[in-house]
């Protein structure tokens, strides 16, 4: 079976019509009001980055997959993009303001990464993850939730002890923010059928699936008026310590297990070659209680 974090390319086109952007303020705490070097890590088809960009942020977008960056190019032909990893970032040591991932972090092996962003960041730099999730406390909300099968994986309802226990990072500070996404019947179905757990189905599933949500979206009679999906973007940031600081408290044997190959590029690849394009609380299983917010 397909590796679900590597899943996402055959799908690019529906995540970028299905999946939801991100608030202006949620970016603006993360990564600040200010233009700024910022490293994307599982840019994808660039729902974070063209937000980014709108800012006034100067971008180097980088993914796993060649097929989602592909979507990237095509919308944002100005922003440097290139394959790569988060254990493995093509980029040079303390050469960005701000790294941040999008959706993206929860996909990570974390011991390696969180090393590599050190790296990568300026003193004074910091990490920035957020994360949208349904709100789920609204009945029809959470009945999607059960149709879509929340097994995909997620960060947001962590505190993330793992960063600060690396030895790279101060505490995590956290902050919500409350959005909205206006879908319609092609569109949900964008959006459900773009989910790591579906994405590696076989077509007659993924059929049946997508017969499934819009029989869903037909029982709403919406039309094409759509519905606003309400999210809530999760948000985390963390400054990253003093390198001698970083250092005394990182040292510690290395693992023996899933070593990653050595290291080789000293300077960002898309400047070196360029791309080839080839569950919430108090919340209810009744979806007859009162629906919380209307259809604007």
């Amino acid at each position: 079976m397909t590796d679900p974090a590597l899943s996402f390319g055959k799908v690019a086109d529906l995540y970028d019509r299905g999946r939801p952007t991100y608030p202006r303020e949620a970016v603006a705490w993360l990564v600040g009001e200010e233009p700024t070097t910022v490293l994307e890590l599982g840019a994808g088809t660039g729902k974070l980055t063209e937000v980014l960009v709108s800012m006034g942020h100067d971008v180097f977008a980088t993914d796993p997959d060649d097929h989602m960056l592909d979507v990237l190019s095509a919308k944002l032909p100005d922003v440097r993009a290139t394959v790569g990893t988060a254990e493995q970032i093509p980029a040079p040591d303390s050469s960005y303001d701000v790294v941040v991932a999008g959706q993206a972090y929860h996909w990570f092996d974390h011991e390696a990464a969180l090393g590599e962003i050190a790296r990568v960041l300026k003193p004074g730099g910091h990490l920035a993850l957020v994360w949208n999730e349904r709100d789920e406390r609204i009945p029809w909300v959470k009945k999607l939730g059960r149709i879509i099968d929340r097994s995909a994986r997620s960060g947001s309802e962590l505190d993330h002890p793992e960063i600060p226990a690396s030895g790279h990072f101060s505490a995590v500070e956290d902050a919500q923010f409350r959005h909205w996404q206006v879908v319609d019947r092609d569109s949900i179905c964008d959006l459900v059928l773009s989910r790591s757990n579906l994405n590696v189905l076989s077509e007659e599933e993924r059929e049946r699936k997508r017969a499934e949500i819009v029989a869903f979206y037909d029982d709403y009679g919406r039309g094409m008026d759509g519905m606003q999906l309400p999210y809530t973007a999760f948000c985390f940031r963390s400054a990253a310590l003093p390198k001698q600081v970083s250092t005394l408290l990182s040292s510690r044997p290395e693992p023996q297990h899933n070593p990653l190959p050595q290291r080789v590029a000293l300077a960002d690849t898309a400047d070196r070659l360029p791309r080839i394009l080839t569950e919430p609380e108090h919340s209810s299983d009744d979806d007859t209680g009162m629906i919380l917010i209307d259809f604007r």
